[in-house]
């Protein structure tokens, strides 16, 4: 007997010629174990959690040696043969660490993908792609657990973290990296993780055509880059973006005084200075632990800065800043959801070790606000400084020198840019911000990642029924293009290019908000002096 197809089986149904049941075979569950062309991974299924957990899955070759400062190969090369894909690999190293220590290597670039426990690999589902934050310098994908994300998308989707090049081994800016490697291979990491999931995804269950990039902080200022990048050809890698207190940090050209200086410092710092025209090839050949206290000393060297390496001016891949690029229209052409929290930039000041830079000093003056700002943004000048004062008044501030600098610092680095990036994308698509206020638990820069992560012991009913709506709003962006969350209000997407209107997310109280004249106004300056702040 000839085994029926399915539209024979439907007629046979339709028009009763037979009495007969035909079961179907079951489409192809993903499983615990996915060959892909380069190896086998053997995740692991939680039964508990519902989910298939690969972790540490290799995207790319190891970057090290002559593989250092170049453009990932990716997929890997060689043949990987079985891999046990239960724990997490090697996170990155941090710019900060003196040395390699247990947990982080060069050898970083690994990826981990959370599967619904019964997709199929036909199923298809969304996927939601994750870039860690820590200014560029630090981080990685372990504290990015996936269990709340995905069990409150009333739709199944994906979830991936990846890791990436961080610090001097990511961001390090120099004529000679330029003439002999590649430029922020921080991104281009980012940019192979998101090729990896076009080509790979398909056998996890999930959609390329429905990929969603987030991040936080520096995850999030990635996925702002990521929208700029190629002058906005996103190369179909991903369908909308997201981004948590997205950072628009000072974004000098690769070849200009200050990235030469600090390649020269680093290079002095790993024992390379007097090397030449081969001082790259030093470093190429450094020991990790050499090069890991080499970039401690350049922070320790700039003790008013706080993230000394992010993404800089390339020519290639960023080929123009972002105010410039998003005031243009430089960008790619899909739906976003960006915010920030009320009090982004509380605490960075006092973090400075230079006290003529620390606000949070009892000798603070105008001086100390300057200096703290200029830290982070080394092309700011006093004339600017003296206009930022005059929108800022001290006695908006009970005349606190630390409250009208960190005002100052979260919206220029992160409320503004939440509100330029939806501005500038409702021109052409839809665009979504948010405001997250939470006075019971803080509404300091990192605390809305609760939410999707690690809600606090201390966290009451009002917070954990807003923390179960913010996580429905964006899984639901996710995996159907529009935010939405049962029994909350229906979040407006922004109409105005001040961002305007954003929803507020504030325990026992979810609500639509107008962005102010004061903060527009504002940002307006900020953005108004971008070339002079190479932002």
């Amino acid at each position: 007997m000839h085994s029926k197809s399915a539209a024979s089986l439907i007629l046979l149904s339709l028009f009763g010629t037979s009495r007969a049941t035909y079961i179907l075979p079951r489409a192809s569950p993903v499983g615990s174990t996915v060959k892909l062309d380069y190896g086998t991974f053997h995740g692991l299924e939680d039964h508990t959690t519902g989910i298939l957990y690969f972790r540490g899955v290799r995207f790319a070759d190891p970057p090290v040696g002559n593989l250092r400062w170049r453009a990932p190969v990716s997929p890997p090369s060689t043949q990987l043969g079985d891999v046990k894909a239960t724990q997490f690999a090697n996170a990155c190293i941090s710019a900060t660490q003196r040395r390699v220590t247990s947990g982080t290597s060069e050898d970083c670039l690994f990826g981990n993908v959370y599967v619904p426990i019964n997709t199929a690999v036909s199923d298809g589902l969304p996927v939601m792609v994750w870039f860690h934050g820590g200014g560029f310098q630090s981080g990685s994908t372990h504290d990015a657990p996936p269990e709340l994300i995905l069990h409150s998308s009333s739709n199944p989707m994906i979830f991936i973290s990846f890791e990436y090049r961080l610090g001097p081994l990511g961001f390090l800016g120099g004529t000679q990296i330029n003439d002999d490697g590649d430029l922020n291979v921080g991104l281009l990491d980012q940019r192979a993780a998101l090729r990896w999931v076009q080509r790979y995804i398909g056998q996890f269950g999930g959609d390329n055509k429905k990929v969603t990039i987030w991040g936080q902080s520096a995850g999030a200022g990635s996925t702002m880059f990521h929208l700029i990048a190629n002058g906005g050809d996103n190369e179909g890698l991903f369908r909308a973006a997201m981004g948590d207190s997205p950072s628009l940090s000072f974004v000098p050209a690769f070849n200009e005084d200050y990235d030469v200086q600090i390649f020269n410092q680093y290079a002095s710092f790993a024992g390379c200075g007097n090397q030449g025209a081969n001082v790259l090839s030093c470093l190429r050949s450094a020991d990790a632990n050499t090069l890991a206290s080499a970039s401690s000393q350049v922070l320790a060297a700039r003790p008013s800065t706080l993230f000394v390496f992010a993404p800089i001016l390339d020519g290639k891949f960023i080929n123009e800043r972002p105010v410039e690029a998003y005031a243009a229209g430089h960008f790619a052409r899909v739906p976003v959801v960006f915010g920030s929290n009320t009090n982004e930039g509380a605490h960075w000041s006092a973090e400075l070790r230079d006290p003529s830079a620390n606000t949070s000093m009892p000798n603070a003056t105008e001086d100390t606000v300057f200096n703290f700002i200029r830290g982070q943004y080394v092309t700011f000048t006093q004339a600017s400084v003296n206009r930022g004062f005059e929108l800022y008044p001290l006695n908006s501030f009970n005349g606190s020198f630390s409250l009208q600098g960190q005002q100052m610092y979260g919206e220029v680095r992160y409320i503004c840019t939440a509100g330029m990036i939806t501005g500038s994308v409702s021109k052409f698509t839809t665009a979504y911000q948010y405001h997250y206020d939470n006075p019971h638990l803080g509404s300091f820069h990192a605390d809305e990642l609760d939410a999707f992560f690690s809600p606090p012991a201390n966290a009451d009913q009002n917070d954990l029924a807003l923390f179960e709506a913010m996580r429905e709003y964006y899984t639901s962006f996710v995996t159907t293009g529009t935010p939405s969350a049962e029994n909350a209000v229906a979040w407006d997407r922004v109409s105005s290019p001040s961002g305007s209107s954003r929803i507020l997310f504030h325990p026992g109280g979810i609500k639509m908000e107008v962005v102010d004249d004061v903060l527009n106004t504002r940002c307006n300056f900020w953005h108004g002096i971008n070339q002079e702040m190479e932002t």
